[in-house]
């Protein structure tokens, strides 16, 4: 079986207002001996308690919800501090709605059509620290940037010091700051300063813009 870097397994929290979808997950996450459904919510703000009450690992949080919705549940969650990874996991592929998601810290971006197989493997990564993003969305999210591409000041990689470049690989890499800064050998809070200051010398507004873009620009090889 595979686990994350922790002997004991990634404890997740389901935010979705879909009773029977959010059993479907229950009994998948039962199956799996590294992840482990902490707690559900079929409504934001009772989600957003239990974020603070259980301090779960990860929150597979849906987008589309009646009332607060989920990219201002997103950012609620943010607001009050959680650190731990946010999944979004919705029907979803509308180009805004990714977009959307991941500048607001959202850490993936899985759709609910994905096989069963492809969720728990997916999940894995998440739990790893990776960003997570379905397959099909890939050609989308560069293809956003792409077109946002239009403005005077275009990323240049040489505008960045060896640090960062080799900070800038590792974010293409999907890696979260805790484990760039265990590879580097640095502290996380050193990770945060170098990856603000390439985001603004690259002219890009989050993390996930930024891999993308070394990704096409292969500064990742």
């Amino acid at each position: 079986m595979t686990r994350t870097d922790h002997d004991t397994p990634a404890t997740i929290l389901l935010i979705d207002d879909h009773p029977l979808l959010r059993r479907g997950v229950a009994q998948l996450l039962e199956l799996e001996d590294d992840l482990d459904l902490a707690g559900e919510a079929g409504e934001p703000e009772v989600g957003i308690r239990l974020a603070s009450e259980l301090d779960p690992d990860m929150i597979l949080l849906d987008l589309n919800m009646p009332g607060m919705d989920g990219i201002a549940t997103l950012k609620q969650l943010r607001e009050r501090g959680y650190a731990g990874r946010i999944v979004m996991f919705t029907v979803s592929d509308h180009e805004e709605d990714v977009v959307a998601a991941l500048r607001n810290g959202a850490d993936g971006y899985l759709l609910k059509d994905m096989d069963p197989d492809e969720m728990v493997r997916q999940l894995r990564q998440a739990a790893l620290g990776r960003m997570v993003i379905s397959e099909s969305l890939t050609a989308l999210l560069a293809e956003a940037l792409r077109s946002q591409r239009n403005q005077p000041a275009a990323p240049d990689i040489h505008s960045l010091t060896q640090r960062e470049r080799e900070i800038l690989r590792e974010l293409a890499a999907g890696l979260s700051n805790k484990l760039i800064a265990r590879k580097l050998d640095i502290t996380e809070g050193t990770v945060k300063v170098h990856v603000k200051h390439l985001l603004k010398k690259l002219n890009l507004r989050s993390r996930v813009e930024a891999a993308v873009w070394a990704v096409q620009e292969g500064v990742e090889k």
